[in-house]
């Protein structure tokens, strides 16, 4: 994975390789700017030649894929960085509704009648709901970052659609449907991403998928999503014109082939049919944050460029690419070759900054516990990134994560391996401030 490079006056040059890195810190030319993404800052140069370098992005529900690359002659793409940045949207969604829970408990408790008014609050154009505004905002929050980092000159965005109507009524047509016919493609990729590229009822990955009616066709099964499934060939052809439960109870292979993995037919049963009641939220989220997220890319006044999805899925497939958001993101639009891609990824996840209420409840509303006013103590705040070496005793070793910091001075620190509890803050140092996000590298994936 490439290294960042700044000048002495902090502004960006061409990234470098770990190795160049290493001499430039170990000759004392280069000091470290920043850990996450590693940054290191030049002492000795103002300014330099610079390349043209494309930054990637694919925009999803749950995690967006980026991939910085450098472009050179015939379109040809060289992988430089792979980040993956997951959301908080649903969170953000869920902490709301339950303020607006609370809120409604005092007043109906605190006032016997309450009478209606208007509903006089108007919303801006534009307007997004503040679980789908915090995608677009922190998409934009990276893209301008990386770009304090590196000397991006061009974007390109997946300006994917899910047609929700088309999933959820695959009948709809003529007047009841104004909004064009899209291809069969997002119903792929929907159960794709749905049932996690694997095969619904056996767990087989690593085979082609295909798209199975889960009550059939002969029985009165719809081509609606919520009756679509993807299976194995040997899946598909055995359940033929089968029920779920019948599959489940008379397939011996089936049978055989989940008590491998761990599983029971009764518990994998019961997950499908979970599965598909699962809602279409993911796609509406896509949808509607798509256009707001490509305004808000203009608005940096790079030239941003979009690709559609059966593009990067061309792309990935034509160039035997893996499936992952940042390699999808390095598939974006038009290309010829993308070379370099096995490189770790960078994974960062939206934490956010802390909450202003102090006061931790039940799930009935109730206090169980109250929190600091202060969110320092001895110098250190939950979310910063420490390193914490314990001489002695049980915890005894070199522990690296993110800290929770508690009043008594002992803290919590979540490192990949788990969490270590009861550290004492005389062992820990700083080795970045808390800005939002969590970090963790993930090893490069090969063919």
């Amino acid at each position: 994975m490439a290294v960042f490079v700044l000048d002495k006056r902090k502004q960006p040059l061409m990234p470098c390789s770990e190795k160049r890195a290493r001499l430039l810190l170990e000759r004392g030319r280069a000091v470290v700017h920043k850990r996450y993404p590693f940054t290191i800052r030049l002492r000795d140069r103002v300014g330099g030649d610079t390349q043209a370098l494309r930054l990637g992005i694919d925009p999803g529900s749950k995690a967006t894929g980026l991939a910085l690359m450098r472009e050179s002659d015939g379109q040809q793409r060289h992988v430089l960085c792979l980040f993956e940045l997951l959301h908080r949207g649903f969170q953000i969604k869920k902490a709301l509704e339950q303020r607006a829970a609370f809120r409604r408990r005092r007043r109906s408790a605190n006032l016997r009648y309450r009478a209606p008014r208007f509903d006089n609050r108007t919303r801006p154009e534009g307007w997004l709901p503040p679980s789908l505004q915090h995608r677009v905002d922190t998409v934009t929050a990276w893209v301008e970052r990386l770009r304090r980092l590196a000397p991006i000159t061009a974007l390109d965005q997946e300006l994917v659609r899910f047609d929700t109507q088309k999933l959820d009524n695959p009948e709809v047509s003529d007047i009841e449907y104004q909004q064009g016919t899209l291809l069969g493609y997002e119903v792929r990729e929907y159960l794709l991403e749905k049932w996690g590229r694997e095969c619904a009822y056996c767990g087989a990955t690593e085979t082609p998928l295909e798209i199975e009616h889960v009550e059939p066709r002969s029985r009165g099964g719809s081509n609606r999503v919520s009756n679509l499934s993807l299976a194995c060939h040997a899946c598909n052809q055995e359940k033929d014109r089968q029920s779920l439960t019948d599959f489940f109870a008379t397939s011996k292979r089936l049978k055989k082939r989940l008590k491998a993995n761990g599983l029971s037919a009764n518990v994998q049963l019961e997950r499908v049919q979970r599965q598909l009641k699962q809602p279409l939220r993911d796609a509406s989220a896509v949808n509607a944050t798509r256009w707001a997220l490509f305004d808000a890319l203009k608005a940096t006044g790079l030239p941003v460029t979009v690709g559609t999805g059966g593009r990067t899925k061309y792309n990935r497939q034509r160039l035997g690419i893996p499936k992952t958001h940042a390699l999808d993101a390095a598939c974006v639009g038009a290309m010829e070759a993308l070379h370099d891609w096995p490189v770790p990824t960078l994974m960062i996840k939206a934490t956010g900054r802390g909450s202003y209420q102090r006061t931790r409840l039940t799930r009935h509303g109730f206090p169980r516990g109250y929190l600091m006013r202060q969110k320092q103590v001895h110098g250190f705040q939950t979310g910063d990134r420490v390193k914490a070496i314990v001489p002695a005793g049980r915890k005894a070793g070199t522990h690296i994560g993110r800290v929770a910091v508690r009043k008594t001075g002992r803290f919590n620190i979540q490192t990949p391996q788990g969490a270590v509890q009861g550290i004492s803050h005389k062992h820990c140092t700083l080795i970045q401030r808390g800005d939002g996000y969590g970090y963790h590298l993930t090893p490069s994936i090969n063919h």
